[in-house]
């Protein structure tokens, strides 16, 4: 079995996988309303005809008089109920399920949201659960609900969708993609067969546009040929079958050092875009490579820097020759279009060397190759892969050494040739041809062949003594030897190209090994970042620097000299490096006069640092056939400095986690020991004003009471912050919140005039009326101690497109800008802003605390007219009474 019929072994890993896991099929729609749930019960339907134990776990109809007639003669599981926040829901029974165990479950809507108490938040969740215990299911999705894919939706549906599907759950499935044309889907929308009329208006006029469909439309097919392509692949690998079977294009574009390349990237990522295919820059390393002059290097490390921002994978591969390298890696990436350059060529050079364009062509077949031409100026030299340079071997010496070996086998033949014929002699000669060939390359090898023929005709042949030939047979051995010489140096020479670029991945492989073994075992930032540094150095033969962000910028964390000092534009070309997460500097496309080239250190979205690179000799610090150590060094680094990162913001969340814990029982304890004597205190006033009419009584009984709405306050914080809170929702009219909140801040809000306007007609919200009582009394104290005496407190309500807006608007200073959501911090007081005017700074941060719960926001913004300070919760559909249920896109 040769390596191309060889099944790839990572290919079996998700068959291994795969193993007592039940089947996975999504039935994938555009849009809702395409059939999609129609069809999986339709071949649900048809799959327990044949025998197979079907059951349904959830299905949605929607109130589709044809979707609900084919649960009949299906197994329904009743659905279980879950008591959340007053309301009663349903969800699928899973526990019920796994007990049934059925061979095929059907489950609607994978991207649904479970109830919260349920086992798992999302619906793709108890999926995997039924798959892991071997049951197959069937299920259903819209395209807009691919994660990956949600932003792009988005951008021009102008909606937001909240409910997502990781991208793993769709790669690990079998897809059908439920399909109908735009305007019949319009259609049907129009007929009501897919919402309620008045909820098909309005998402004919927003989601439900031809633009719209046309869209999602192709983003569905798309997805789809993706997957079948990405499970083709797989299956190929798996059983080693040859050939590209292309479910999509997959193109690749051979990259050199020759003048023009640039201009193959930039026609390849042309290409790409139009096929909407991936794409690949690779570049094949010869031994040709090696010997390039650093101006070949360096338009080398450009292209394929280019080719990375272009959006392509970047790949070097070793190889003896350029076509063998190119043959293997199509093969390897199953490409279908290779896009290659072809430079002018003179007729005598190619009748030598042959064309690699035409051979591509010749020994690729089943792939497109496009050709482009290059410019044939700026072309490194390099010598004839014929007449190689000069290696460590091929010196004057080894010219001697041949000579001796020459010598001492003419020696030999002449002791033993009263033993042989003269054509055993010549075959003496063989061996310091061969020889001097394999140890010291061709011209040695040729030497050797030369200096044999002569020794051989100078003492063997008669004549003797002389270098006629008097037999022209003995020609016959002259040319034998050059011949010999010409052949062994030639495989000589590719054995040793092979065992060096084997040696060098070797090299590679531990260098990257031992770098890895090194940051491992440290724990400390200062001490990974020096050891990255003299690693890097070492196996680069760099000068390097690690930056780190400071206080002021980015600030030199170690490096391999002391004393280092960088420029204004080498910090310049950092900062870009650091912000934008792309290299900068020397030999890069940006700030390129600066002497140093920065390299992002980047986990995920964050960035770390980076890593400056610079040669004593001012050339580009990286050569092209670096770039591949140089990206797993930077990358097993940013690692390393992530690991400990991540380590020290446990340690720093275990201390906060202490510390709001001994906050929070502080602040009980404080509050249970006042709220005893407050208790007295008020009793004893209030007796005390029903026997005496005192103004003093009345202002004792005022601050009492403000005391006890403290300490209530503390109480209420402490059981935010510990999660205890027990909530009773039930409907409540914000007229009569409003009202009786404003009764119960009467004082705080003497000299302001309350504007109401919140419609009796506005629906009921689900809250728990205590804790949305003290939300209100916070907001109006804070809007009566904040805004400015004699100015009006307006009390607005109203309904958006998906959720009702409550807010409270002051008339004052305003809040500091860029600052507005720190007022809901604990004791926060913005103290030396416009609003530090006393107050304890927990009034809005059980506000926030108290809505968070209910399951509602808070949003602190000021005014659009700039006259103070507005705070608006926010009541999301869920919490919002409603006449009548409403199918949400």
């Amino acid at each position: 079995m040769t390596e191309r019929d060889r099944p790839a072994p990572e290919a079996f890993l998700p068959a291994a996988a795969q193993e007592g896991r039940g089947r996975l099929k999504i039935f994938l729609g555009a849009a809702p309303g395409v059939g999609k749930t129609f069809e999986m019960l339709s071949e649900g339907a048809a799959r327990s005809r044949a025998g197979v134990d079907v059951v349904v776990g959830i299905v949605e109809t929607h109130g589709r008089a044809d979707t609900a007639a084919l649960t009949a003669g299906l197994e329904i599981l009743p659905r279980r109920a879950i008591d959340h926040e007053g309301r009663m829901l349903t969800e699928m029974d899973l526990d019920a399920l796994l007990e049934r165990r059925p061979a095929l479950a059907l489950v609607d809507e994978l991207a649904h949201t479970n109830a919260a108490g349920s086992r798992h938040p999302k619906r793709y969740q108890d999926i995997e659960e039924l798959l892991e215990a071997g049951i197959d299911v069937y299920t259903t999705v819209n395209i807009q609900h691919v994660e990956s894919l949600n932003d792009i939706v988005a951008s021009f549906t102008r909606v937001r969708v909240r409910e997502t599907v990781p991208d793993s759950v769709l790669e690990q499935a079998e897809i059908e993609v439920v399909d109908i044309p735009p305007d019949e889907l319009i259609e049907r929308l129009r007929e009501g067969k897919v919402y309620l009329p008045q909820e098909a208006t309005r998402a004919l006029a927003h989601f439900f546009s031809k633009s719209n469909l046309s869209a999602l439309r192709e983003l569905a097919l798309r997805r789809a040929a993706q997957a079948v392509d990405a499970q083709m692949l797989e299956h190929l690998r798996a059983n080693a079958l040859g050939g590209t079977w292309a479910g999509s294009e997959r193109i690749v574009v051979a990259v050199s050092e020759l003048a023009g390349a640039d201009g193959l990237v930039r026609a390849a990522k042309r290409l790409a875009d139009a096929l909407h295919a991936p794409w690949t820059a690779v570049h094949i390393e010869t031994a040709r490579t090696r010997q390039l002059a650093p101006d070949g290097h360096r338009r080398i490390a450009e292209v394929l820097g280019l080719a990375t921002k272009l959006g392509a994978q970047v790949a070097t591969i070793p190889a003896t020759h350029v076509i063998d390298g190119l043959k293997r890696f199509t093969i390897e990436a199953r490409a279908t279009q290779l896009v290659v350059g072809k430079s002018a060529r003179s007729r005598w050079f190619e009748l030598r060397h042959g064309s690699v364009v035409d051979r591509l062509v010749r020994e690729t077949p089943g792939i497109a190759v496009h050709v482009l031409p290059l410019e044939e100026r700026s072309r490194p030299s390099s010598r004839s892969t014929f007449w190689p340079a000069a290696g460590r071997w091929d010196r004057p010496s080894s010219y001697l050494y041949a000579t001796l070996m020459v010598a001492a086998v003419t020696m030999l033949g002449a002791m033993m040739f009263r033993f042989l014929n003269i054509g055993n002699v010549a075959l003496l000669y063989l061996l310091p041809v061969m020889a001097a060939a394999s140890l010291f390359g061709l011209r040695p090898g040729l030497y050797a062949g030369l200096a044999s023929s002569l020794a051989y005709n100078f003492v063997f042949l008669p004549p003797v003594g002389s270098l006629s030939v008097s037999n022209p047979e003995n020609v016959v051995s002259i040319f034998v030897l050059i011949g010999v010489a010409i052949v062994t140096s030639q495989l000589t020479s590719r054995v040793r190209i092979e065992a060096d670029l084997a040696a060098g991945s070797a090299r590679t492989n531990a260098a990257l090994a031992g770098f890895l073994r090194q940051l491992t075992a440290l724990n400390d930032p200062n001490e990974v970042g020096q050891a990255a540094c003299a690693e890097i150095a070492r196996l680069l033969g760099l000068r390097t620097v690690l930056l780190e962000p400071g206080l002021a910028g980015l600030d030199v964390a170690a490096t391999t000299e002391a004393g280092v000092r960088l420029e204004a534009i080498e910090m310049a070309a950092a900062q870009w490096a650091h912000d934008t997460g792309q290299p900068a500097g020397r030999g890069t496309g940006t700030l390129a006069a600066s002497d140093w080239q920065f390299q992002p250190l980047r986990a995920g979205d964050r960035a770390l640092g980076v890593m400056g690179l610079a040669r004593d000799d001012g050339v580009d610090p990286i050569r092209a056939d670096q770039l591949a150590l140089l990206g797993s060094l930077v990358d097993q680094t940013s690692l390393a400095l992530e690991r400990l990162q991540l380590e020290a913001e446990m340690r720093d969340v275990e201390a906060v986690r202490e510390r709001d814990r001994l906050r929070a029982a502080l602040l009980s304890s404080v509050g249970h020991d006042l709220r005893t004597p407050l208790t007295s205190v008020l009793a004893a006033s209030a007796e005390l004003r029903r026997r005496y009419d005192d103004p003093l009584l009345e202002t004792i009984e005022s601050e009492a009471m403000r005391l006890n709405r403290f300490v209530a306050n503390l109480l209420d914080m402490a059981r935010v912050e510990a999660g205890a809170l027990k909530l009773n929702i039930e409907p409540v009219d914000l007229t009569d919140a409003v009202a009786g909140a404003v009764h119960d801040t009467r004082r705080a809000l003497e000299g302001h005039a309350i504007i109401l306007e919140v419609s009796p007609d506005l629906p009921f919200v689900l809250v728990d009326p205590q804790l949305f009582h003290h939300v209100l009394i916070n907001l109006l104290d804070n809007a009566g101690r904040y805004g400015d005496a004699g100015t009006p407190i307006a009390i607005k309500a109203q309904r958006a497109h998906d959720e009702l807006l409550f807010s409270v608007l002051d008339q004052g200073r305003g809040l500091p800008p860029g600052r507005e959501e720190e007022v809901f911090e604990t004791f926060r007081r913005m103290e030396g802003s416009d609003r530090s005017i006393g107050g304890t700074g927990l009034g809005l941060a059980i506000v926030k605390g108290f809505a968070e719960a209910m399951g509602a926001s808070v949003e602190a913004r000021n005014r659009d007219d700039g006259r103070g300070a507005c705070f608006t919760i926010h009541f999301p559909d869920r919490l919002v009474v409603r006449t009548a249920d409403k199918v949400e896109l």
